[in-house]
């Protein structure tokens, strides 16, 4: 029997940062989890990255889940505008860190890895106290790929009704 990738993906989630712990500079692979949604989206598959591949969304599960409270995620923190507030607070910090580094590849690396860190941290706390998925449910990259959905969807329905 085949086993489904996000029984393991959480692996590569411990091996990034272990590498970028060990040198900060392996932090740029980091775009790797920022790049993978965003292609597989424009590419017609939605939020296939987060149902099927996710490496956090494997971690939250497979480890976090053995020690979740399991309650239920409050309706104000699960819903649209959280979400789209997540999204535009990620990108702003994302891109005051990359203005910040100035171009230097280290400093771009440790702001990558920054911003892993924290989101990582967050859905672990939100994983314990609440559901263990619970941070993909305000996760900026499913808000932004379930957004490149939705437009993919509607352009092709324009294009579908123009025949």
């Amino acid at each position: 029997m085949k086993k489904s990738i996000m029984s393991w993906s959480w692996i590569i989630i411990l091996l990034f940062f272990s590498l970028a712990i060990i040198d900060i500079r392996f932090g740029i692979l980091g775009l790797l989890c920022m790049a993978v949604p965003i292609y597989l989206a424009v590419r017609g598959g939605g939020r296939v990255h987060c149902l099927k591949y996710c490496p956090r969304a494997s971690m939250l599960g497979n480890i976090i889940g053995k020690i979740s409270l399991n309650n239920s995620l409050p309706k104000a923190i699960n819903n649209k505008t959280v979400k789209i507030i997540m999204l535009v607070w990620m990108i702003g910090m994302f891109t005051i860190s990359l203005v910040l580094a100035k171009g230097d590849f280290v400093k771009t690396a440790m702001a990558i890895f920054r911003m892993m860190t924290i989101s990582t941290l967050v859905g672990i706390i939100m994983g314990v106290i609440f559901k263990p998925r619970s941070w993909c449910s305000i996760c900026p990259m499913g808000t932004a790929t379930a957004m490149i959905e939705k437009k993919i969807k509607k352009k092709n329905l324009k294009a579908s009704n123009r025949e």
